[in-house]
């Protein structure tokens, strides 16, 4: 390509009288011809030249993510690709859409299918690790990407691709909101989901250490007036109902109240369909199958034995031989009507008994030294 400047071709003057053939010399005619030939040439020449401009200039794209040129211009220096959506990320709106739609149908192999041709989308967009450099439509639809690949995830009972979709939105929920805009976003339901998965694996470490970044979040966000604020667009955390079912689920998890969090997780409790994913009536629910787990760990504990159609009751299941089920994988013994615990004072709990007479001691030990304090004053 040849650059602007370096060089000029003019073309012939107005009025320009081109030579005519006439019966002089044959020396007088080869020079006409000479010169009308170099003319026509440069006229030629610097016509292509402005046809070739004129088109580099009308489709100046960017191999690399489709988007306009961001690159110094024919004309002049560069200039930020602003302006209306551009063709391929049209596109991916409309594949978005599309989406949405199968899953309101709940047609999950069409929704990971039109989840797959938007990821390849997004791909030359190079909107799947945000940087200064992308524009905000760009991420605006990989963020609403992956959030749709994470509701999917749950929805297809796949924890694992969830999680990995949860790591991935980590860097776009981290922009301020004069970057990305919190409108339209699901990040409380998507953060929701992820604590509500660490609660049902029991990871209450993991559990907590989301929640309180979480906190963090909307303190530093929050105004010095106000510290249960949030910042514009979202919801502070005590009145973000996505937030708040996990935190009192886990709440009544530790306080033993195992009715509450069982009455919790009734369909009609649950914030949304991907919330009842967790609580369906089936074996690899994983939240019930962590609350019956704490259950069950407790009754060990407290009980020698139970009557099998207490036992039904107490894990809440829906017959006596899915108790016996339930018991045979947890190495209980059933007989004669009866579930009997394994011998806490074995070999298992022998080190707790001697952790619990410890414990005694060292209270009488403290409350007698409490009685000579109050002797002494």
């Amino acid at each position: 390509m040849l650059p602007s400047g370096s060089f000029r071709l003019r073309l012939p003057a107005a009025g320009y009288a081109y030579p005519r053939w006439t019966t002089s010399s044959a020396s007088s005619r080869a020079a006409s011809s000479t010169s009308h030939s170099s003319s026509l040439k440069t006229s030629l020449l610097y016509l292509s030249w402005c046809r070739l401009r004129t088109y580099l200039q009308s489709f100046r794209y960017s191999v690399r993510d489709s988007r306009p040129c961001v690159c110094a211009s024919l004309d002049g220096p560069a200039s930020p690709a602003t302006g209306p959506l551009t063709m391929a990320e049209q596109r991916l709106s409309t594949t978005l859409k599309k989406i949405h739609q199968t899953l309101l149908s709940r047609d999950h192999r069409q929704a990971q299918t039109l989840l797959t041709e938007a990821k390849l989308a997004l791909l030359p967009l190079g909107g799947l690790i945000p940087s200064p450099a992308t524009p905000q439509p760009t991420l605006l639809l990989a963020r609403e990407t992956l959030e749709l690949g994470a509701l999917l995830s749950i929805r297809r009972r796949d924890y694992e691709a969830f999680t990995r979709y949860f790591e991935q939105l980590q860097p776009f929920y981290d922009l301020p909101a004069e970057r990305l805009s919190r409108e339209h976003s699901s990040q409380s339901k998507v953060t929701g989901l992820h604590l509500l998965l660490l609660l049902s694996q029991g990871d209450y470490a993991g559990f907590h250490t989301v929640l309180e970044s979480l906190e963090v979040a909307a303190a530093a966000a929050a105004p010095a007036s106000d510290g249960k604020k949030a910042a514009k667009g979202g919801k502070a955390v005590e009145d973000d109902v996505y937030i708040q079912y996990p935190v009192r689920l886990e709440q009544d998890l530790m306080e033993g109240a195992y009715d509450k969090v069982w009455g919790a997780t009734k369909s009609e409790r649950v914030p949304s369909e991907e919330y009842g994913v967790f609580s369906e009536a089936r074996p690899a629910s994983v939240l019930i199958g962590t609350i019956r787990s704490e259950i069950a760990t407790c009754s060990e504990k407290a009980y020698p034995s139970l009557p099998i159609g207490n036992a039904k009751n107490l894990l809440f299941l829906d017959s006596e031989g899915a108790v016996v089920e339930f018991a045979r994988s947890r190495a209980w013994l059933v007989r004669d009507g009866r579930i009997y615990f394994p011998d806490a004072a074995g070999p298992a709990g022998g080190d707790e008994k001697i952790a619990l007479v410890a414990s005694g001691t060292v209270i009488e030990n403290t409350i007698g030294y409490a009685r000579e304090l109050e002797t002494i004053v």
